[in-house]
């Protein structure tokens, strides 16, 4: 997580039965966090299935081809499920390393608790006041999701030299000192300083008893970015070369497993 316009950051619910191609990653970190189920393939041979407070970490670096869909089970029997998908920018240096990837399973993260016990933190990737989570990210960050019940107020200390964010999946609340008011779907970008606060309302649809909220930062890289689709470089002409590479098939293919194929999950 860098300058404003070096990520990207997007939520989505799927409904089970539509199927899914298969896509490329270019030169970026990429984090998916999951409340359903997810199979993923990619070209590298990795991949797995993810679940209920999952995430997967995949650096695509020197390029891959990769496939996320609903199992096939899933795609038969129909049903809803969110994510939330996280693009991060490589510096200029590492945009060629070996692609890599990570399952983080929901029993592994840090887990931690506000002393009153009105908010639960888990800790997915990065540190937070000393306890670090089991994700390894190529750049420093810091990612953590935190349930608030109704009136619960959390201050986590923040390093200064990280930009920061929250994400709310669920809820409604407040953030920061002026306790701006934020609810499902919003994003809040912090300034400068050395903490983030959040803040649940007292009041809470019924459907979403508690805040959920994603709080992410890093390190800003400041470097120039030049990105189309899913290409991620800092100039045009790395760009024209990414597509080359492409066009001439040398990232390979996703092997196909049953189930699923580079055309998406077979129903």
């Amino acid at each position: 997580m860098v300058e404003p316009g070096g990520n990207s950051l997007r939520a989505f619910s799927v409904t089970a039965g539509k199927k899914f191609n298969a896509q490329l990653k270019w030169a970026y970190q990429g984090g998916t966090h999951i409340d359903g189920i997810f199979d993923h393939q990619d070209s590298q041979g990795g991949g797995g299935t993810i679940t209920d407070g999952d995430t997967q970490w995949m650096t695509a670096g020197s390029g891959l081809l990769h496939i996320e869909a609903p199992p096939e089970h899933l795609v038969v029997s129909g049903g809803l499920f969110h994510g939330l998908q996280l693009w991060v920018n490589l510096p200029a240096k590492d945009k060629m390393m070996a692609p890599r990837y990570q399952d983080i399973r929901g029993r592994s993260v840090q887990l931690l608790t506000s002393p009153d016990g009105g908010a639960l933190l888990r800790v997915i990737a990065g540190e937070l006041d000393g306890h670090a989570g089991p994700g390894i990210t190529h750049t420093p960050i810091t990612m953590v999701h935190a349930t608030l019940a109704p009136g619960a107020e959390i201050t986590l200390p923040w390093r200064e030299d990280f930009n920061g964010l929250a994400y709310v999946l669920a809820g409604r609340g407040s953030v920061g000192a002026e306790r701006r008011p934020v609810r499902v779907g919003q994003t809040a970008v912090f300034g400068a300083g050395s903490s983030l606060t959040v803040r649940a309302d007292e009041k809470q649809d019924s459907h979403t008893p508690d805040l959920e909220v994603v709080l992410l930062g890093g390190q800003p890289i400041r470097e120039p970015m030049a990105h189309y689709g899913p290409f991620v470089m800092n100039t045009k002409e790395e760009l024209m070369q990414a597509f080359e590479d492409f066009q001439k098939g040398r990232l390979g293919t996703v092997p196909a497993v049953h189930g699923m194929t580079e055309s998406g999950p077979q129903g």
